[in-house]
């Protein structure tokens, strides 16, 4: 069955066949890859030598608590009504803050911040002040940096919104997953059409320079029409960015998602068909379609990053600013160093232990080695441009490029006979239709996967 899009042919058949498991690529190597055999002072020393390159810098800070729990949810939270539980955390979250800065040469200039969660505006007006005091009194901003949060509309205010952009935030994202009451209800996130319009319409008053939105297609009791009607709605948001994420449902890896019954959620048929209309919808109301689950209007910086080449993938998705390193603050935190991953304590009680001993309260990572790096490279040119030079590889790491990936170029010709890609001499392009299966050219690349049973997402 083949329907079509705007200059490309969506083949329902052809994405069913590749409807495999494989990582999302938000790193290279995947988070799987992460052990407990790399230490702190593995994370040290890495600090030292990206202190040497001098690299500009993006930093994240996680805010773990939610009220409630959302069942589709794959993140790590700590659900919790007391929120006095909060003041414990900021107290060691900005130690942590001073014990990990001093090592970092503080020259460096950050580029870019992010507050994720759970839901950072579970933080009172007073917590937030306090953190981004300390934030900008431990690091060397940038007087253009973006600066982005996360919220939950059903837990701020129009005096909220104003407080976080006269704070410094000029960027900002919030859930919306599905407008359907009845999907609301089964996911437990109820948020009335009033209620998002509202928080958008105070976001515009206060003049924010990017406003993300996030959805999500696979949950329980949607359909094709009535996700329609959600991208409809979304549109008339009139947000700069739309992320339209495939439901994950691992309840072997999350157990909250043991609270949605796999017999609710829409057939895998039906599923392609609401992929391929919100493809549709979206680059009809002109939003270009970014690559795997991102679209932007053509004037937002993530297309212009993807213009210019600088786009990027981290632990938060695609980002503007590719030669950035990512630092991670917090409970599960990672950080993202050009040679080494590190990720925090997931657990409170060891994440604080580790902050009051003085440490960085790593509880894992992984070290890279040249292979990891050059692959890490080719697969981050597929994820965020959909084309790879092989000059480029070749003059940054010293490598005939044929020789060295004989075997996936190999593997690659099958996808080329489906048209997924294109191989010339000099570059490999992805097709249209094989950007909504970008995992799965990307996945060839990789040697760790290949090695493990990991379960991962569906690619579709």
């Amino acid at each position: 069955m083949v329907f079509l899009l705007p200059g490309v042919k969506f083949d329902l058949d052809l994405i069913q066949k590749y409807d495999t498991r494989a990582p999302r690529y938000t790193s290279y190597p995947p988070a799987t890859e992460l052990n407990e055999t790399f230490t702190t002072e593995d994370f040290q020393s890495a600090i030292a030598l990206s202190n040497q390159r001098q690299s500009p810098l993006s930093l994240y800070f996680h805010i773990p608590f939610c009220q409630t729990a959302c069942y589709f949810c794959g993140c790590n939270t700590v659900i919790s009504g007391n929120k006095n539980i909060a003041k414990s955390y900021l107290e060691h979250l900005v130690q942590e803050i001073k014990n990990t800065s001093v090592l970092i040469d503080p020259n460096r200039k950050v580029l870019q911040i992010h507050w994720g969660g759970g839901t950072p505006n579970y933080l009172d007006r007073d917590q937030v002040k306090f953190l981004w005091e300390n934030i900008t009194d431990n690091f060397n901003l940038d007087a253009n940096a973006e600066v982005s949060i996360e919220i939950n509309p059903r837990y701020i205010d129009r005096d909220y919104i104003l407080f976080l952009r006269e704070i410094g935030f000029n960027r900002i994202s919030f859930g919306i997953q599905d407008f359907n009451p009845e999907v609301q209800i089964a996911v437990n996130r109820i948020q009335p059409e009033a209620m998002l319009f509202d928080a958008m319409s105070w976001i515009k008053e206060a003049k924010f320079d990017s406003v993300n939105v996030d959805l999500i297609y696979g949950l329980p009791y949607q359909t094709l029409e009535t996700f329609r009607e959600t991208l409809q709605k979304t549109v008339a948001l009139d947000p700069d960015r739309i992320v339209v994420f495939n439901f994950a449902y691992v309840p072997w890896l999350k157990p909250v998602q043991k609270n949605i019954l796999p017999e609710t959620l829409p057939p895998a048929q039906e599923k392609l068909e609401i992929l391929k209309m919100t493809i549709e919808e979206l680059t009809n109301s002109e939003y270009l379609f970014i690559g795997m689950d991102h679209f932007a209007k053509n004037n937002d910086e993530l297309a212009i990053a993807q213009r210019n080449g600088t786009l990027k993938r981290n632990f938060q998705g695609y980002t503007t600013h590719a030669e950035t390193e990512l630092f991670g603050f917090g409970s599960t935190s990672i950080s993202m160093l050009e040679d080494a991953y590190a990720q925090n304590h997931k657990g409170l009680k060891d994440y604080y232990q580790a902050v009051i001993a003085g440490v960085i309260p790593t509880s894992k990572g992984v070290k890279l080695d040249k292979n990891d790096i050059i692959r890490r490279d080719v697969i981050m040119s597929i994820m965020s441009h959909f084309q790879l030079h092989k000059l480029d590889i070749e003059h940054k790491h010293h490598i005939n490029f044929d020789q060295y990936f004989f075997q996936e170029l190999e593997e690659l010709k099958p996808l080329e006979a489906d048209g997924l890609v294109n191989l010339s001499a000099n570059e490999i392009e992805i097709t249209d239709i094989g950007r909504l299966l970008v995992r799965n050219i990307a996945v060839v690349f990789d040697t760790h996967t290949k090695m493990r049973a990991t379960k991962f997402s569906r690619a579709i």
